[in-house]
């Protein structure tokens, strides 16, 4: 297999992770071929906060299989006594840096971290990146030793860059739909969804099918409309923008398609995000083959809001609890609640660890399916529900 047509089967795979998140195991063991490394970890984490690191997912893979010990090793032992911990915080978005750039010279001689910890797993010579993630997050991606211990050639290390994108879209695209209560919907559940705008389309970037929310936001035509099937957007600058995206996610058969988001502004509230994501009709259910890209809009003005008393009384969180739940299904990160609340960001990460410890829960997007189902419910239904 050919250089390029690896990279391929890479990208089809990310897409194929960012609507079932299973797949990205595959998608992490084409990357360990392609690169001939011994594996990859991946954290989507919050680093506006103070010392401590706010996890939303942490996963450590070799060759497609999930380490789930060296995961739960790292919170448990490992994590308090990372030196790298604060460092990465200094990391400009996208650049590549050594592990041993992470440590001083007697560090790299007396680091459990480093000499025991990255050591099985085959990590004493990797790469590190962070990327900025959505809402405020930072993707940090770890790629592990290379196989043949050759070290990091420059065509080895540009292969990473070109990864990058893709990467930080395929978690992008994950959040999104998490933030729409459609993680693990098949595509034609995800047309009953109304946190987002669902839009379906061809191979020639016709819509197929759009769910009520996207119907009603391309009828009001602020910004995002339709004419004889297609997608358009109001102002020529952001229009050439919004097709060279759908070119791209929609090229001629025989090619890869490629994922990515735009904003689109609005004259008469905030901006629409838009995410598309190619599909592969292949792996699609024959009902819906003809979908070649489905398309996210995201209205942050027309989000639900989530009654902070109703997910109290329904999870038996305190009322600050619930207010710090809230926001973080709502995409906020925990430097922004603390604006927000007028509270340290200590005092929020001790009400996370908190809430999340009592709710039994250890990522943001299991919060976000418990809080989902509660989104525009009146706190006086749930009350008559639970009366006797």
């Amino acid at each position: 297999m050919g250089e390029r047509e690896a990279f391929e089967h890479i990208l089809a795979s990310l897409h194929e992770a960012a609507l079932d998140d299973t797949h990205w195991s595959t998608a992490s063991a084409l990357i360990d071929e392609a690169l001939r490394v011994h594996g990859n970890s991946m954290a989507v984490v919050d680093l506006q906060s103070g010392k401590d690191i706010l996890f939303f997912f942490l996963g450590i893979f070799s060759h497609g299989h999930r380490h789930h010990e060296f995961e739960r090793e790292y919170f448990d032992v490992y994590y308090p006594l990372d030196e790298r911990v604060p460092r990465v915080r200094q990391f400009p978005d996208s650049q590549l840096v050594h592990v041993s750039e992470l440590y001083t010279e007697k560090e790299l001689k007396t680091s459990v971290v480093y000499n025991d910890y990255l050591n099985r797993l085959e990590a004493r010579n990797c790469i590190n990146v962070r990327l900025d993630g959505p809402d405020g997050s930072s993707i940090a991606w770890i790629v592990h030793d290379p196989v043949d211990g050759s070290g990091w050639s420059s065509a080895r290390l540009d292969s990473i860059r070109c990864l990058l994108p893709h990467i930080r879209q395929y978690v992008s695209f994950r959040q999104a739909l998490s933030g729409a209560g459609a993680l693990g919907a098949s595509l034609m559940e995800l047309l009953d969804t109304t946190g987002s705008g669902i839009i379906q389309l061809d191979r020639r970037g016709r819509i197929v099918e759009v769910n009520d929310r996207a119907r009603d936001l391309l009828r009001a035509g602020d910004g995002l409309f339709d004419e004889r099937g297609f997608l358009f957007a109001r102002t020529p600058e952001e229009n050439d923008h919004l097709q060279g995206l759908l070119a791209r996610a929609l090229p001629p058969f025989g090619a890869q398609g490629v994922g990515g988001s735009i904003m689109v502004r609005r004259a008469s509230a905030l901006p629409l995000v838009l995410h598309v994501n190619p599909v592969d009709w292949q792996s699609a259910d024959f009902s819906v083959w003809p979908v070649a890209a489905l398309m996210l809009v995201v209205d942050s003005a027309g989000r639900t809001r989530i009654d902070p008393a109703l997910a109290g009384a329904v999870l038996g969180l305190t009322e600050m609890e619930s207010q710090v739940a809230m926001m973080l299904a709502e995409g906020m990160s925990v430097g922004n609640i603390a604006v927000a609340t007028d509270r340290k960001e200590s005092t929020i990460r001790w009400h996370v660890r908190n809430m999340f410890a009592k709710l039994g829960l250890s990522r943001q997007t299991d919060l976000v399916r418990l809080l989902l189902p509660l989104a525009g419910v009146p706190e006086s239904q749930e009350r008559r529900r639970n009366q006797p």
